[in-house]
């Protein structure tokens, strides 16, 4: 029943998506965050992308890579007032804000993905935990490679997912990233 839903939730239909957002437009802005550079994107219907590196070159080459063959074209404005609600989020202030999302999931990664958006700013869960809560108790790989293919960096945060045993585990932008964003949240 998820994908009768999709062309509404989303604004590029599965197929769309899978042949590299083909004639749909995507517009971006970058912006300095805590963490290094940050790239926010989105269609008409809300953000596909937030992403973290070096540059603006790294990430807009990382935007490209998602979406090869959509018109990306530089934001005038309006996604600087999401990015600026974003930082204030990573800074522990605007909590319960959150931004319209355009992302395509896979049934099982919209039930992770919705799951994380419930994990209180400045916890963490395993990923066990996380498999456990969502009904799937032996799919702790699979919940770890959901929060990998996260295209929304802190949005859904897949950085407060950790190992077991309270070691850091992965992050899509880096272990550093992921150390800083949690110590940031704690702090506040």
């Amino acid at each position: 029943r998820l994908y009768e839903r999709t062309a509404s939730q989303l604004g590029m239909t599965p197929d769309k998506y899978r042949r590299g957002a083909i004639a749909a437009t995507i517009r971006y802005a970058c912006t300095d965050s805590p963490l290094g550079r940050m790239l926010i994107a989105a269609t008409d219907k809300g953000v596909c992308s937030i992403q973290f590196d070096r540059s603006d070159s790294e990430l807009l080459e990382g935007l490209k890579r998602e979406f090869p063959f959509a018109v990306r074209k530089e934001d005038e404005g309006g996604l600087h007032s999401w990015a600026s609600a974003l930082l204030k989020h990573m800074a522990g202030k605007n909590l319960d804000a959150s931004l319209p999302l355009d992302i395509r999931a896979t049934a099982f990664q919209r039930q992770v993905w919705t799951y994380l958006q419930s994990i209180p700013f400045g916890q963490t869960k395993s990923y066990s935990e996380v498999a456990q809560a969502i009904g799937r108790p032996s799919a702790c790989r699979a919940v770890a490679r959901a929060c990998a293919t996260n295209p929304v960096a802190v949005e859904i945060p897949c950085h407060r997912v950790v190992r077991e045993d309270g070691t850091m585990g992965g992050y899509r932008w880096g272990l550093e990233r992921k150390k800083a964003l949690l110590h940031m949240e704690k702090g506040v």
